[in-house]
């Protein structure tokens, strides 16, 4: 995570963005985001998770959303790559956390993206544990040809999901993969052969899918552990439905972060997502 001592809307490169209205009110709503993102990280310590840090850094206002830093699997990161020049200035400060990371024994190895391959880490690169899979979504940050650079990296599958509404930009923005193998996600983000390739891999008990209402609060850009989802906000006939499956929702209120198009997901990277056969290899080595 990284706090957002320098977060603001300065710039738009999504439709939720709009830098006049937060200019208008700039020092209530930075205080507002530095509220909301205490309450978050409070949250996630109280569920047991362990926090690593990125500084802050002027200039770079959408550091906070660490989501798209680099995808993460079995101790590997592959760095992003991002589509928009306001965004680009972000990688080598990424690129160093990582290397830190490396060195202090937290992470294995750190590789790089084919050069001309854009992927906005796991915003786009969303890890199925149940199904040992990554979901990909592209179209409007991230190229399709970066399922081959993923395949080719991390040695798992990847799933291609083309995306169609730009509210929806990214595919953590409209799509959660649960631990215990729901599927959270709105059918309007997606076009109707990446619909497909979902309801061919993802059973119709296990779907989960979101109205207009549900997926403009961004519902499925939640932190998932286990059985728990934190998440900024939800309708309660979203809440019951998901405390009907047997899942506990956490809400913690970031609505400062949306005027940016990013919620309690966008504004985490997991670094402890493991395949199948690497979990059974560290238990056997323990």
């Amino acid at each position: 995570m990284c706090r957002p001592r320098h977060f603001a809307v300065t710039y738009s490169i999504n439709p939720w963005m709009d830098p006049r209205a937060w200019a208008d009110n700039r020092e209530a709503l930075h205080a507002t985001a530095a509220r909301q993102w205490a309450g978050l990280y409070g949250t996630l310590l109280a569920r047991g998770a362990a926090v690593e840090a990125i500084e802050s850094t002027p200039g770079l206002p959408d550091l906070v959303f660490t989501a798209n830093a680099a995808v993460v699997l079995d101790r590997k990161a592959v760095l992003a790559r991002f589509f928009h020049p306001e965004r680009q200035c972000e990688q080598p400060v990424f690129a160093a956390s990582f290397r830190a990371l490396q060195a202090r024994g937290l992470l294995d190895e750190v590789v790089e993206l084919p050069e001309g391959v854009t992927l906005e880490g796991a915003g786009d690169c969303i890890w199925d544990r149940w199904r040992g899979l990554f979901w990909m979504g592209y179209g409007f940050r991230s190229d399709v040809a970066a399922t081959h650079a993923i395949e080719e990296r991390l040695g798992v599958r990847c799933v291609p999901l083309a995306l169609a509404d730009p509210s929806f930009y990214h595919l953590d923005t409209a799509f959660c993969a649960l631990p215990c193998g729901n599927v959270l996600y709105y059918p309007g983000a997606f076009t109707g052969a990446a619909l497909d390739s979902i309801h061919d891999h993802v059973a119709p008990t296990q779907r989960i899918p979101l109205n207009r209402a549900d997926a403009a609060r961004f519902a499925a850009n939640a932190v998932c552990f286990d059985r728990v989802l934190v998440l900024s906000s939800c309708s309660e006939a979203l809440r019951r439905a998901l405390e009907g499956r047997g899942y506990t929702v956490a809400k913690t209120p970031l609505h400062a972060f949306l005027r940016s198009g990013g919620l309690a997901c966008c504004l985490t990277l997991r670094l402890d997502h493991r395949t199948r056969a690497e979990q059974a290899s560290a238990m056997t080595a323990a």
